[in-house]
């Protein structure tokens, strides 16, 4: 039972790395695709220039100045969203190993219920849990705290 959450566990990771790195091969060639449309429209619109500077001249510019910035604005907007898409991704996991642990304390009980201390064996740890969750949360923060800040 525990074999198959760790190999689940491993193969969410690699599903959700595959899916990241689908995602930003899709937003990388957009973002290729518009900047070549804007050097082939600079291109053009230098061809026109050179050809007699006329009035197209100033649309083809246009465009190729469009398309290179259409380029920036994709992965600006990629690059910004990459911090709450970390932060999602790190929450997932912290939720994913929470339940594995719960699982693994869960098959273990049994056996630790049946052995010599039995009971004691179990509740010897839980009752240090708790008394320590409980003097986390009646100490006062110091400057130093990294959680001082926190207000979780």
């Amino acid at each position: 039972m525990l074999a198959t959450l760790i190999s689940g566990l491993a193969s969410g990771e690699t599903a959700a790395a595959v899916r990241r790195a689908r995602t930003a091969a899709v937003v990388y060639a957009l973002a290729g695709l518009a900047a070549f449309c804007g050097l082939g429209f600079l291109v053009g619109a230098a061809y026109i220039w050179a050809a007699g500077r006329f009035g197209s001249m100033a649309a083809a510019f246009g465009f190729g100045i469009g398309f290179l910035v259409i380029a920036g604005f994709i992965l600006l907007v990629y690059k910004v969203s990459a911090g709450s898409r970390a932060r999602r991704r790190t929450e997932r996991r912290k939720a994913d190993m929470r339940a594995i642990g719960i699982a693994a304390a869960l098959a273990v009980l049994p056996t630790l219920l049946k052995g010599k201390c039995g009971l004691g064996t179990v509740l010897g740890p839980a009752i240090a849990l708790a008394a320590y969750a409980i003097y986390r949360e009646n100490v006062k923060p110091g400057p130093d705290d990294p959680d001082a800040g926190d207000t979780k």
